[in-house]
Parts: C-alpha cells; structure tokens; sequence
C-alpha cells in the first residue's frame, strides 16, 4: 500500500493537510465559543441550578454531607490532582516551558505559549468578574477558594495550558502513536483537572463544563493563529529555530 504512494502524492496530502489545519481550528473555536455561550445563558437564568445541585449532592455522602463518596485515599488524590490546574502550577510549567523553547532557539513559540496562557488568565478572570456566581453552598468545601465560581479557572486553564502544549509537542513529533498519545494525555489532564473541582465541592458542574469550553475555545484560538504566524515564517515550524546554533570547529 505504502509503494503506491507516490512522493507527488505525500506531498500533496501534506499540502491539503496544511489547509485543513487553519479550518479545523476556527470550526472547534466557532463549536466551543458557542457552547459556552449556550452554557452562559442557561446559568444566567438559573435554568441548570436543579441539575447542577443534584450532581452535586450525588457525589457526597448522604448521612454526611462534609465527606465525598469514595474512600479517603480518593478524596486526597483529588486534591492532588486539583493542584495540576492551580495557578502555581501551571505557572511553573508555563515558564519551564518558554524557558527551554527559548534556549532552543524556538523564540516565536516561546512569545506564543506566554500570550496563550496569559491571555487566558485574563480571559478567566474577567469572566469570573462579569458573572459573579456564588460557589456551590449545598456541601462544604474540600479546598480553599478565593474567587467567583463561574466558569471554573482550574478548568479553563488547563485546558489552555496543556491543549496548547500538547499541540505543540504533538506537532514535533513524527510518530502517529506519540502524536496521539500526547494529544489524549493532555486532553486527560484537562479532564481530570475539572471533575476534581466538582468531587471537591468547590464548583457546579456547569462551571467546570463552561471552563473546559472557553479554555478549548481560547486554546483553538491560539493555534488558528499560530498557524498563520508559520504560514508567514513568524513563528517558528517543527524542527525550525530562530536562531540556530552555530557549528562547532
């Protein structure tokens, strides 16, 4: 099967795939954006609150509302896992990641991944001001907060930070496998992220579903834009630097 693929006609796969790529982001940008807006809506008008409470109420113990359902080691995992998406967190990946594309030479995709993240923090945070909900008071919270409820910053974030890099390492990487290993884990680490804050009490559902689709929204965004800054040699392809190493003698 291999044999009868011609190079003419890698190339032009290849070509039709570059087309493809700018498309396929505004469409999941265009899908996203309008979910959370659906999501906005019904949260306005408090048309989810019955749904959301009684999520809520299921993943606790019925004879004690201050305890999760699920043994303790479960309840202490979540609060690990929850701490992936806190701001300290990403942080440090953030920075260790535009740190190491700025020593190989990837300058453009280093100024990229910091107007990414950034971005969707102020994003977050101007959302979180707009809309002001109360968090959840069914159940008594497993971890500290010190914002606004909607949409879930934990959710929203990780979901910018590690879809954005998950593309990006996704896109050096020549192996389908590995592509699509990196691409699942990164989109799991989002996942995981969310249900956490819903386990801990700490958000409604609806916060954490409009979270996963502003951030998805705002990481397609990003990457619409990061392939039209390659198309005109702004940003850095797979296996380009800025500047490359000089030869050793």
């Amino acid at each position: 099967m291999h044999a009868l693929i011609t190079p003419a006609t890698r190339l032009w796969l290849r070509l039709r795939l570059n087309e493809l790529g700018p498309l396929l982001t505004l469409a999941a940008f265009g899908f996203f954006a309008w979910a959370f807006m659906e999501l906005a809506d019904t949260v306005r008008e408090g048309e989810i609150h019955a749904l959301d409470s009684r999520l809520l109420l299921a993943l606790r113990d019925p004879t004690n509302l201050a305890n999760p359902i699920g043994p303790s080691w479960l309840e202490e995992a979540a609060r690990d896992i929850t701490g992936l998406g806190g701001y300290a967190v990403l942080s440090i990946i953030t920075w260790g990641t535009w740190a190491y594309l700025m020593i190989v030479g990837k300058r453009g995709t280093a100024l990229l991944v910091l107007v990414a993240v950034i971005g969707g923090t102020l994003l977050s945070s101007g959302l979180k001001l707009g809309f002001e909900r109360p968090r959840p008071d069914l159940v008594p919270h497993a971890t500290r907060v010190y914002t606004a409820s909607f949409p879930s910053g934990h959710a929203m974030m990780s979901a910018v930070t590690y879809l954005t890099l998950g593309a990006l390492l996704a896109r050096v990487e020549t192996r389908r496998r590995a592509r699509a290993f990196i691409v699942g884990l990164a989109v799991a680490m989002t996942l995981l992220v969310g249900m956490s804050r819903v386990y801990l009490g700490v958000h409604w559902p609806s916060d954490v579903l409009a979270g996963w689709s502003v951030g998805a929204a705002w990481a397609s965004l990003c990457w619409f834009v990061a392939l039209q800054l390659q198309r005109r040699g702004q940003v850095e392809k797979p296996g380009e630097t800025s500047s490359p190493e000089p030869e050793s003698s």
